[in-house]
């Protein structure tokens, strides 16, 4: 296949190019990249300033957008927050468009499990409607900005990713040296849910979405067996070999990390309902292999 991608510099970007890279022969992938191209396989583009040409796309078997800033890296002020959702937005839009001008059969595009809010205990799937807060509002415009390539006829598919965990994922760099102090602890009750995924899962369903005709729509890129804060606390503290006592109250939390830390103090309990319908096999099923396997040495 011949495959455009934009955001491949991120955290999935990066292990997703190596994977399609390796997969048979090899697919033929092309960089859609923000600055100067040094290299054969990049072009340029700014999704602000102008469209994409659809002739670009000539020939592309599948478009795949994984665009956007990272939602932990800063504290949500007004204006992080409009960034967190234009970063995500208007790329979507802009590709989306190119897309349905080009006829490309494929759009696989970047979510996230934020879509779900908070929804206490009560499992929830690919079917369930967006949350009316903040992230859930955002993924409800996100996935909306696909629409051209939709009512062009593509398959299009929308990866709602939870925490993925994995080296060097930027939760783990936050809460490691944490634990290894001997400060880890549950996050206000710890009953909260919250989703995840080991990298190498991530990376194996995306390519699986993308060369897979039967996927479409919403797909929860979250791993078999949900986890609370509670239950990801002890996991990682048996990775790390820490005990962990403690009990963070939310307040606490959110002077450290203002209105993002309720990535933390909320979440769902998600079925991977698309995946496992597809009769995906996961490597990591439990939380505590994920982070085993993102912390080893």
């Amino acid at each position: 296949m011949r495959i455009v991608i934009a955001g491949s510099s991120g955290y999935l970007g990066k292990p997703l190019m190596k994977a399609l890279e390796s997969v048979g022969e090899g697919h033929d992938l092309v960089r859609l990249v923000r600055h100067r191209p040094d290299e054969e396989n990049e072009i340029r583009w700014d999704p602000y300033k102008a469209p994409l040409d659809p002739q670009i796309l000539d020939g592309v078997d599948a478009v795949v957008n994984l665009c956007g800033v990272n939602v932990g890296g800063k504290r949500w002020n007004d204006a992080y927050k409009k960034r967190i959702q234009t970063s995500r937005v208007i790329p979507t839009k802009v590709l989306a468009e190119a897309v349905a001008a080009a006829e490309v059969p494929v759009l696989v595009n970047g979510s996230a499990a934020g879509w779900y809010g908070d929804r206490a205990d009560v499992e929830v799937d690919e079917s369930t409607p967006a949350a009316a807060d903040f992230l859930g509002r955002l993924c409800l415009r996100w996935e909306s900005a696909t629409a051209p390539a939709e009512e062009a006829g593509a398959r299009v598919v929308k990866l709602r990713t939870g925490h993925v965990l994995g080296p060097d994922s930027v939760l783990l760099d936050h809460f490691v040296p944490v634990w290894k102090c001997f400060l880890g602890g549950r996050f206000g009750s710890g009953r909260q849910y919250l989703p995840w995924i080991s990298l190498r899962d991530w990376v194996n369903a995306a390519v699986t979405a993308i060369e897979d005709d039967s996927i479409r729509g919403p797909v929860n890129m979250v791993g078999p067996t949900p986890a609370t804060n509670r239950e990801f606390t002890k996991a990682l503290g048996a990775v790390v070999h820490r005990p962990t006592p403690w009990i963070i109250p939310g307040w606490a939390v959110k002077i450290v990390a203002g209105e993002a830390a309720i990535e933390m103090l909320r979440g769902a309990k998600i079925k991977p309902g698309a995946l496992q319908a597809n009769g995906f096999q996961y490597q990591d099923e439990t939380v505590f292999e994920a982070l085993r396997y993102a912390l080893r040495d």
